[in-house]
């Protein structure tokens, strides 16, 4: 009798805190359940719009299989970049400090707290107006109203999620791994390529997948600095921006449907290869 007294399972007072318990339970999974059939009906609702054929029809069309190709290629190089950026970044604010590494994180955090439009107008500024800009195009680099253009706006945007991801993997890695490589005759270099960066293996995954995710759906800072030309600067989620804008229904509804397939895939991916990696 005492014993279930201590657990608090019996009397007016044990029954309430059970009951508390119960209906805790059943609230919040309520909620998740009620937020998950939300989101799959606005989805499915996006998916279910045109009949299969009209949808194969409108990926076939000229416009959009350049969309797609244009978004592949545009969002491959910009992951490549944010890779390159971010990885050595990220090491660095996990491993060292020095004068200035919190102004750095806050500010290397920045784009992902301003809206993409800001962010676009002020890459615009910078690459139409300054002199650095002004010089770029010169030497014919040209950002502004090219493709070139697209791929700079996805890495301005994207890559703190490769910088959070790489630098919460570096911290989880512990630095005697490096030592132990020093010791054994690696210099500092060898013993980041040779032991840190294959342990981050799973990290670097999850970051890829979804910066190339991020980038194949951005579209305000890609509107600012690369405009919504047809068949020059038109990526996917330009295409839906532009045939909705003129009325063209099925070719939006396809854009937004293969989207939607992308972010599926995506998601999967991240779920089946990286395991228990979370953000």
């Amino acid at each position: 009798m005492k014993d279930r007294q201590a657990d608090g399972e019996t009397g007016a007072g044990g029954k309430l805190t059970v009951l508390e318990r119960l209906w805790l339970k059943a609230a919040t999974i309520g909620v998740s359940l009620l937020l998950s059939a939300f989101i799959s009906a606005v989805l499915l609702l996006v998916l279910s719009r045109s009949p299969p054929e009209t949808f194969i029809a409108s990926i076939f069309s000229e416009e959009i299989r350049f969309a797609i190709v244009l978004s592949i290629k545009t969002s491959i190089a910009s992951t490549a970049l944010c890779i390159l950026v971010a990885v050595p970044a990220a090491y660095a604010l996990a491993r060292y400090d020095f004068f200035g590494k919190r102004a750095a994180s806050t500010l290397l955090d920045m784009p992902l707290a301003l809206p993409p439009l800001v962010a676009g107008v002020g890459l615009l500024l910078f690459f139409g107006t300054s002199p650095l800009g002004r010089g770029l195009s010169e030497a014919g680099l040209v950002f502004v109203f090219t493709p070139l253009g697209i791929v700079i706006a996805q890495f301005f945007v994207n890559v703190p999620f490769m910088l959070r991801v790489m630098r919460s993997t570096f911290e989880g890695i512990s630095p005697r791994y490096e030592h132990v490589a020093r010791t054994l005759g690696c210099t500092d270099f060898q013993a980041i390529m040779r032991v840190t960066l294959p342990m981050a293996s799973n990290g670097l995954l999850a970051g890829s997948v979804i910066t190339w995710s991020k980038a194949v759906g951005e579209f305000g800072a890609v509107l600012m600095l690369a405009g919504a030309t047809r068949m020059r600067t038109e990526t996917l989620p330009t295409s839906l921006f532009l045939n909705m804008s003129c009325g063209k229904l099925d070719e939006a509804i396809s854009a937004a449907s293969i989207l939607i397939l992308i972010s599926v895939v995506s998601l999967y991916v991240f779920e089946r290869r990286v395991g228990g990696f979370r953000l």
